[in-house]
């Protein structure tokens, strides 16, 4: 598989600006690879296709406000920081991403907020990823913390080309967030409402959860025409007892295992033993998967659509095989689904 195998025509009016109204109403295309069949529904309708005993694998990250704008020291420029990762919490280090990055150098300081009260000082711009900041901050650790929460703007991906909006704090945001730490959304989880899990759960569906914190290396671009030789930036992951418990007696009973979301399936692909069951993780993770790769853990997948030539795409392919999902994303485009972030869903059984 090289890269060029997964580049197809996207309309740009088809990538969504904004989620659909109800979190459960936008449309469900599903995919039977069996039969190789494509079938049209909503999202609310995904309840019909699950049965008491099957297990719904949901990443319960949060994301966190990471997008700051400072100014620059003497010059007053406007930077925009991308925070990536804490790497040291009592020194308050950040791996962060600056733009315009060729006005940044080490030494430099930028000044956030209107009373200026938080400080960042460059001390390195030699990562692979950007640059390293060391805040300054006078307040204890949580009330520097709270201080980026109310600076920090929803992390909209960049292709969202509007100012964000009070509504994207919540709908960029899964119900069943729980511990902060990503800077993009598991955007498939962003389909489901309280009253759709309630539905779930009154069925006898069963959930498990596992964290993995998305990075932005989720959706860097490949620059490599051989896939074997692109590599993932690593993301934390943790996997707990209590949700190895639940898959693996899914997997004992062969029942329907279906990962929300590609963060999800890579996660649990993770930490597979010998025995293809399940096992208990903390830790980082890089997996990347593209065809041919043989799946042990899930059967099912919720997934949004995804641009072209992108990882994402890529181990959906894998998982539906390549010419399936080739066929499913013309009919996507002629049928005028929304992609991405915002748009609608796919589940693959």
């Amino acid at each position: 598989m090289k890269l060029s195998n997964f580049h197809f025509d996207l309309p740009k009016s088809l990538l969504a600006q904004r989620p659909a109204e109800d979190r459960d109403g936008s449309r469900l295309m599903v995919l039977n690879r069996k039969e190789e069949k494509i079938f049209h529904h909503e999202f609310k309708d995904i309840m019909d296709f699950f049965d008491s005993g099957d297990v719904m694998v949901l990443n319960n990250t949060k994301v966190f406000p990471a997008r700051l704008f400072g100014n620059k020291e003497k010059t007053g420029a406007r930077i925009e920081v991308f925070l990536l990762r804490e790497l040291n919490r009592e020194q308050r280090l950040w791996d962060v991403l600056v733009d315009p990055a060729r006005k940044i150098r080490i030494g430099n300081k930028l000044y956030f907020g209107n009373d200026e009260s938080l400080v960042a000082e460059v001390i390195d711009n030699t990562t692979s990823r950007g640059r390293t900041l060391r805040f300054l901050y006078d307040g204890n650790y949580d009330e520097f913390r709270e201080k980026l929460t109310e600076l920090g703007e929803t992390p909209l991906p960049k292709y969202i080309n509007r100012p964000v909006e009070e509504q994207d704090k919540s709908r960029y945001q899964t119900i069943y967030a729980k511990h902060e730490g990503a800077v993009a959304a598991p955007t498939a989880g962003l389909h489901f409402s309280k009253h759709l899990l309630k539905k779930l759960e009154i069925r006898g569906i069963n959930f498990a959860e596992l964290t993995l914190h998305v990075g932005l290396g989720t959706f860097s671009p490949v620059e490599v025409e051989d896939l074997s030789k692109h590599k993932m930036d690593s993301e934390e992951l943790i996997i707990k007892k209590h949700a190895v418990d639940k898959i693996n007696e899914a997997i004992k009973l062969k029942n329907k295992i279906c990962a929300i979301g590609t963060t999800t399936m890579r996660g649990l692909e993770s930490s597979v033993s010998s025995y293809g069951t399940l096992n208990e993780f903390r830790g980082w993770t890089h997996k990347f998967i593209f065809p041919p790769y043989d799946f042990s853990i899930a059967n099912c997948m919720v997934t949004n659509f995804h641009t072209p030539k992108s990882t994402l795409l890529m181990m959906v392919s894998a998982f539906a095989d390549h010419d399936f999902i080739k066929h499913a994303y013309k009919v996507a485009v002629k049928k005028k689904y929304n992609f991405y972030s915002y748009g609608d869903a796919m589940l693959i059984l």
